[in-house]
């Protein structure tokens, strides 16, 4: 079973002070505009290009606002659900996720990471699931070295590793990821980092300036 989980869940703080401080009308950054359809629509749509046989998409903070956007996009292979509560960290969204798709491949990108292509995702799954410990990998978007990886150091999302890793390794932390990567790594779970097609697959939506470059450079 291959499953997607992708964590819409955020605050949206730092996007939110730079369209204040602009004096530009307050979004969520999901729902911006890229190429025609909002960041978060363009984010699923690559998922959907994969190999993938169900998608969860778990929201929090804004979720009404980002439910409606996603309503034309939900069928029995893509469902939406909620944090029992607003204000947890990664880990928890992520946790929720894990906990409501099936045992086996888990595919984890952040709802803000369009600029990812679907090429590139299914490499992060086939890579996993190719190796010959499939069950002790982590195949990740590499942000500096490729290959086999000896650190965590800067990483996060977009990976895909075994269900059972997550349901291991997240419980109980209520944390950002990268610390439990780091743990992973340290306990001896082989990190694999798969490069990046350009640059722009690196740029995280995180301020308003990453957004209008994003926007710039999407095709």
């Amino acid at each position: 079973m291959i499953s997607a989980i992708i964590t819409a869940a955020g605050k949206n703080r730092r996007m939110e002070k730079d369209q204040e401080r602009l004096g530009i009308e307050v979004q969520n950054k999901l729902l911006l505009d890229l190429d025609g359809k909002p960041v978060i629509i363009q984010t699923l749509e690559h998922i959907q290009k994969t190999g993938i046989e169900e998608c969860i998409i778990v929201l929090g903070h804004h979720s009404n606002h980002v439910k409606a956007v996603l309503g034309n996009y939900t069928d029995n292979k893509v469902k939406v659900i909620s944090n029992p509560e607003n204000g947890v960290e990664l880990s928890e969204t992520l946790l929720n996720g894990v906990i409501n798709v099936k045992d086996g491949l888990c595919l984890c990108v952040a709802g803000d990471q369009p600029t990812v292509s679907g090429e590139t995702m299914q490499k992060l799954v086939d890579t996993a699931l190719q190796h010959s410990d499939a069950d002790n990998v982590v195949s990740i978007l590499a942000r500096k070295d490729t290959g086999y990886l000896n650190t965590a150091e800067g990483l996060g999302m977009p990976f895909a590793c075994h269900s059972s890793l997550l349901k291991k390794y997240l419980p109980g932390r209520n944390d950002n990821l990268n610390p439990i990567l780091e743990d992973m790594i340290n306990d001896g779970v082989v990190f694999y980092g798969v490069p990046a097609r350009d640059e722009l697959e690196l740029v995280n939506i995180n301020h308003w300036e990453d957004y209008l470059k994003v926007k710039k450079l999407f095709k």
